[in-house]
C-alpha cells in the first residue's frame, strides 16, 4: 500500500511542534517535523517515541471508576456512556449544592485550551486553571509589571541575536526545536552564547562562556549587571529615554548593588561581570537575556526574571531584531484570527477561588495559580470547591509535597483525571477518561503568533487501538449531558468550520501542508507605533499594581540561608529524552534513560567518602527518602545537588518506572506554602536534603 502523509502536532512536551506522520496500512511507519514548518523536518528524541504511547502495554483502554479508596488502585471498566453519565451526574449534584465556581479544571496550558476554556465558561465557573504555577507564572507577571502583557507579547529572535543569555533556560535539553536550530544557526554567524547555572548543562557545553553561580543568587548578579550597565553609561540612552518610565528609580536602587558587592554573594568575579555587560552592550540591540522557561525556583524568581527584563530593555532589545521582537498576531497581518469557542458562553462574574485577580490583585487572573486553588479546596474559602478535573496534568508530581495535596483533595466530591497515561494524578482520581494520544487524536484549530503568525491543525494520524477518545469527544460528550447545548458539537470538522467563520480559511486549506500561513514575510512591528499596555504607555519601573498591593516594584536583596554540614539546596531540571514524569514510562525513552542520579559536587563527594556511581541516601527529615547512583562532579555548585525531574513513580500501572529512581518533588515538605508572592510560582528550590553514602 501507499504511505499517507499526515499533518499532526506533536504531544510529547508542552512546545507541540508540527508533524508529519508517515502512514501505511494504518501503522504509523516513520515521525518527523513538519517540513513545510520551520522545523523542516527536525525532531527530538521525544517526539520519534511517539509511537511507544500507541503500543505500550501499560496504556489505558478504557474508562475506569475507582472501587476501593482514593489511591488504592482498585478500578472497574465501564463503558464511555456510563463513564460519562457518572461524571456528568456527579458535576450536576455538586454544582445543585455548591453552585458552578465550586468547579476546578488544570491543564498545561498550550494552544488547544479554547476548547477547555470554553467547557469551563460553558458551566459557570472562574477556576480554569494552567500547570503555569510551577512554571513561567513569574515570568509572566514580571513582563506585565514592566510592560503592561505578558510573556507572550513579545518572541525571542534567536536566529538573528548577536548575544543569548540563558540563566533560566536550558535550551538544549528542554528543547524547542524551532529554537534550538535557530539558536545553532545564529551561533554559527557569530552570535555569543552565555550560560548561567548552578550545574554546566549541555547548553553551557556549547557556551563561549560559562557562569557557575551559587544557587539562589541569581538577582544579586542581574542587579550588579544593572548597575554596570548604568553606572558606566553603556546602555541604550535615545531608548532609555523615549521608552522608560522612573529610570531615575532604577538608577537610585543599583547603585551599591556593584559588581564587588555581588562577587561576595554569586562567587562571579566582578571582573567577569563587567566583562559581560560590556559584550552585551557591544551587541545591541540583537540581545537576548530568555526571562526564563520554568522560573518556579526562588522566592524571588520575579525580580530575577523582572531584572532580565530590565536589562533587555537597557539594551533596546524590546521590540528589536534579533532581540525580543514584539509578537505578531493574525490582526498584525492584515486577518481575522480564529474564531474562539469560550466566547459562545459568556465570562463567569465569580471571584476566583485562588484568589487571582481580586485576593491579590497583582495575579493574572487568566490562568490563576493552582496551588491556592488547592488550598480553597482544604479551607473551602472563599467557598467550597468540590469538583476537580484534571486534564493530562499530574499536580501530584509537578507540584511539592504530594501528600499534602492529597490532604487538600479529601474534600472534593468528584475527582476525574483525563489522561493517555497513567500518573499519580489518575491514580488518586474517582474517575479515568482514556484520552486517546496524540497520534490517535485530533484537536480544534490553533494559531502560532510569531514573527510569521499561521494557523495550523492537528490531524487524527491513526484510529484508535481501544476505547480512547479525543479531548474534544469527551468534552462534548459531557457538555450534551450536562445541557451546554452551545458546545455540544457532533464532529470535529464542524468544530474546525465554527473556528474558520471570517478567517478567508478552508478546511482544504490545510490539506497539503497541515499550516496556513497569514503573511509572507516576517512581521516585525515598528516600535514607534507599538504602545505598551501600560498606563504611560511606556517600561513602567514602578508597576502601579505591585506597589498598591505592598509587594515593590524594586526589592532590595535578601540573602538566602546556606546549607548545613551534609545538607545540599535541591535543584531540579529536564534532560533531552524526557519530559517531566510525563515520558518515563514510555517503553522507548525508557530505554534511553530508565532512573535518574544525583549530581554531587567532587570535593563534596570526597568529604563524604562517595565515589562515582555509588548509591546515595537523600532524605529530609525522616519524611521522605529514596536511593539513587552517585554523579560526582566538578560541574555543579558544591551548595547543590541536581536530580532530573519526574521519577519515582508511585504507581504501580507504570510498570517500568516503578520506583525507579527518586522523587525530588518529595522531598519538598511544606512546599505548597512556600511560593512567590510577588510573581504566584511556586518555589521548588528552596528545599534541603540530607546526603548520605548507602
Amino acid at each position: 500500500m501507499t504511505i499517507e502523509k499526515k499533518f499532526s502536532v506533536c504531544g510529547m512536551c508542552s512546545v507541540r511542534c508540527p508533524i508529519q506522520v508517515d502512514v501505511q496500512d494504518g501503522d504509523i511507519k516513520f515521525i518527523q517535523g513538519n517540513p513545510h514548518s520551520p522545523l523542516k523536518g527536525a525532531l527530538c528524541a521525544r517526539g520519534a517515541a511517539g509511537p511507544g504511547l500507541i503500543k505500550d502495554p501499560d496504556r489505558i483502554r478504557t474508562p475506569l471508576i475507582r472501587q476501593g479508596e482514593r489511591g488504592q488502585g482498585k478500578w472497574r471498566e465501564s463503558s464511555w456512556e456510563e463513564a460519562l453519565d457518572y461524571v456528568a451526574d456527579k458535576l450536576k449534584t455538586v454544582i445543585k449544592d455548591y453552585g458552578s465556581r465550586s468547579v476546578l479544571w488544570s491543564d498545561r496550558g498550550g494552544p488547544f485550551r479554547d476548547l477547555h476554556q470554553a467547557f469551563m465558561r460553558g458551566l459557570g465557573s472562574p477556576n480554569y486553571c494552567n500547570h503555569d504555577a510551577t512554571c513561567a507564572r513569574n515570568v509572566h507577571h514580571a513582563a506585565l509589571s514592566l510592560f503592561g502583557f505578558g510573556r507572550k507579547g513579545v518572541l525571542y529572535d534567536l536566529k538573528n541575536a548577536k548575544h543569548v543569555v540563558l540563566q533560566t533556560r536550558n535550551i538544549f535539553e528542554a528543547i524547542n526545536v524551532k529554537e534550538v536550530n535557530d539558536l545553532l544557526d545564529a551561533m554559527g554567524n557569530g552570535c555569543r552564547l552565555t550560560v548561567i547555572d548552578v550545574r554546566s548543562t549541555v547548553s553551557a557545553a556549547k557556551a563561549d562562556r560559562f557562569l557557575l553561580i551559587k544557587p539562589g543568587t541569581d538577582y544579586a548578579f542581574n542587579l550588579a549587571v544593572i548597575h554596570e550597565l548604568i553606572d558606566k553609561k553603556l546602555y541604550d540612552q535615545d531608548y532609555v529615554k523615549k521608552w522608560f518610565k522612573d529610570f531615575q528609580s532604577l538608577e537610585n536602587f543599583v547603585r551599591d548593588y556593584t559588581p564587588e558587592w555581588a562577587q561576595g554573594k554569586t562567587g562571579i568575579s566582578a571582573q567577569e561581570i563587567r566583562s559581560f555587560a560590556a559584550e552585551l552592550a557591544a551587541a545591541r540591540p540583537s540581545v537576548i537575556w530568555h526571562p526564563g522557561w520554568m522560573n518556579a525556583r526562588y522566592t524571588d524568581s520575579f525580580y530575577v526574571s523582572r531584572t532580565i527584563y530590565i536589562i533587555n530593555s537597557l539594551l533596546g532589545a524590546i521590540g528589536a531584531k534579533g532581540g525580543l521582537p514584539f509578537m505578531a498576531k493574525p490582526g498584525d497581518c492584515g486577518r481575522k484570527g480564529l474564531k474562539a469557542l469560550a466566547n459562545k458562553f459568556p465570562k463567569p462574574d465569580e471571584k476566583r477561588a485562588d484568589g487571582a485577580g481580586w485576593k491579590h490583585k497583582h495575579i493574572d487572573s487568566g490562568p490563576g495559580l493552582l496551588h491556592l486553588a488547592f488550598k480553597a479546596i482544604e479551607t473551602e474559602d472563599p467557598y467550597p470547591v468540590k469538583a476537580y478535573i484534571a486534564y493530562r496534568h499530574d499536580p501530584l508530581m509537578a507540584f511539592p509535597d504530594p501528600e499534602a495535596q492529597k490532604k487538600m483533595l479529601e474534600k472534593l466530591d468528584l475527582m476525574v483525571s483525563v489522561t493517555f497515561s497513567w500518573s499519580a494524578t489518575a491514580w488518586h482520581s474517582d474517575v479515568v477518561l482514556p484520552l486517546s494520544p496524540y497520534l490517535e487524536r485530533e484537536s480544534v484549530i490553533a494559531t502560532k503568533n510569531g514573527l510569521k503568525p499561521h494557523f495550523f491543525i492537528r490531524q487524527r494520524a491513526i484510529e484508535p487501538r481501544h476505547e480512547n477518545r479525543s479531548d474534544w469527544e469527551i468534552l462534548c460528550g459531557l457538555a450534551r449531558r450536562l445541557g451546554l447545548e452551545a458546545m455540544a458539537f457532533d464532529s470535529i470538522e464542524d468544530i474546525w468550520k465554527f473556528q474558520l467563520q471570517d478567517t478567508g480559511v478552508s478546511i482544504e486549506d490545510f490539506e497539503t501542508t497541515g499550516l496556513v500561513p497569514l503573511t509572507d514575510k516576517p512581521v516585525y512591528l515598528d516600535q514607534d507605533k507599538f504602545q505598551f499596555k501600560t498606563e504611560s504607555g511606556k517600561i513602567e519601573i514602578l508597576a502601579p499594581k505591585w506597589e498598591n498591593s505592598g509587594i515593590p516594584s524594586l526589592k532590595p536583596y535578601q540573602d538566602k540561608p546556606s546549607p548545613g554540614p551534609g545538607l545540599f539546596r535541591i535543584t531540579f531540571g529536564r534532560c533531552g529524552v524526557h519530559t517531566q514524569g510525563h515520558t518515563i514510562n514510555n517503553p522507548i525513552l525508557f530505554e534511553q534513560m530508565p532512573e535518574n542520579v544525583l549530581w554531587i559536587n567532587t570535593d563534596k563527594a570526597a568529604e563524604m567518602d562517595i565515589a562515582q556511581g555509588d548509591m546515595v541516601r537523600v532524605s529530609v527529615n525522616g519524611y521522605y527518602s529514596g536511593q539513587l547512583k552517585a554523579r560526582v562532579t566538578e560541574l555543579i555548585h558544591p551548595e547543590a545537588v541536581f536530580m532530573v525531574h519526574g521519577f519515582g513513580s508511585q504507581v504501580p500501572a507504570e510498570t517500568r518506572a516503578f520506583k525507579k529512581g527518586v522523587a525530588d518533588f518529595r522531598l519538598m515538605k511544606g512546599g505548597m506554602e512556600i511560593w512567590d508572592q510577588a510573581g504566584g510560582g511556586v518555589a521548588l528550590q528552596e528545599h534541603f536534603v540530607k546526603v548520605e553514602k548507602v
